[in-house]
């Protein structure tokens, strides 16, 4: 491939946390976690046109984020420094997913910059090493980076494929941006939750810490939860603000959410074990291997 050649269209795939329980402070003050991340099949899209002359260029930052400060532009910066290639690009994201609604749009985003880049300028480097990358840029990088849902624990970076029932997720965004840092400093938080299995997970258990304290803290996210309820069992994903509830159809999704009594950002996705972003990138390198 030309070193200016065009690649269009790399997804960057949203992901909801299906359990999050905190088991413990670390002594570096970050809290030790055990979650399940269940990847979806719709998310951002990120286009990269490859540079010669070495500039990393985002040419449409969302509003409110400077260009140097995107996750994007970050993990092309990091990538670049630790392989040392000459080359650059130009960023363009289609942004689908919501910022700060728990559903890994900046992470995912990053993700996709690592994956598409090293393939792109052919730095060669194996998922391992881009997951390690991905983790300097923040905790969820890596399962985006490897590309199945999984179990995770320590901080969320120590990953397991975990086959998970491909349902569908209708996905409610309240019209609020949460302060992840508010809800961990919130002394209600249950922090020594005991540790539950992978087959306690699959059995049943569910919840999500921060849920409690992120309905004490706003109210729009009871409501977005009560709003759910006589579909299912709905959960906060991460530390939201977005919300879900699982179904075993589109359509019956689709009717759930004609029913809402608000009209709130919202969005329809089927889950899946292996990413979008993953397929893709297997299906170009066997067209690699072809030619």
């Amino acid at each position: 491939m030309s070193p200016m050649a065009d690649s269009n269209g790399w997804p960057a795939p949203a992901k909801l946390n299906l359990m999050l329980r905190i088991t413990g402070r670390r002594p570096d003050g970050y809290h030790d976690l055990q979650t399940v991340f269940q990847l979806l099949d719709f998310g951002d899209r990120l286009n990269f046109k490859v540079r010669a002359d070495g500039v990393i260029r985002k040419l449409n930052p969302p509003a409110g984020i400077p260009e140097d400060n995107g996750l994007a532009v970050r993990a092309a910066r990091l990538l670049k420094g630790v392989t040392g290639t000459p080359l650059g690009a130009d960023i363009t994201l289609e942004k689908n997913l919501p910022l700060g609604g728990g559903v890994g749009g900046g992470s995912s985003d990053a993700a996709t910059t690592l994956v598409a880049l090293n393939h792109l300028w052919h730095t060669g480097l194996d998922e391992d090493r881009l997951a390690e990358l991905g983790r300097q840029l923040g905790a969820d990088v890596p399962v985006f980076v490897r590309g199945w849902s999984a179990w995770g624990e320590g901080i969320g970076e120590r990953l397991s494929p975990l086959a998970l029932p491909e349902q569908w997720y209708l996905v409610i965004c309240p019209p609020i941006h949460i302060g992840t840092a508010a809800l961990f400093s919130d002394p209600r938080l249950e922090r020594s939750m005991p540790p539950i299995s992978r087959e306690d997970f699959l059995n049943g258990v569910r919840g999500n810490a921060f849920e409690p304290v992120a309905v004490r803290q706003y109210p729009l996210i009871g409501k977005a939860l009560d709003g759910l309820r006589p579909f299912g069992q709905p959960h906060l994903t991460g530390t939201g603000a977005c919300v879900f509830c699982a179904f075993s159809s589109r359509d019956a999704a689709e009717k759930a959410l004609a029913a809402l009594p608000f009209d709130w950002k919202s969005f329809i996705a089927q889950g899946v074990n292996v990413s979008p972003l993953k397929k893709q990138l297997e299906g170009l390198r066997d067209v690699s291997r072809c030619i």
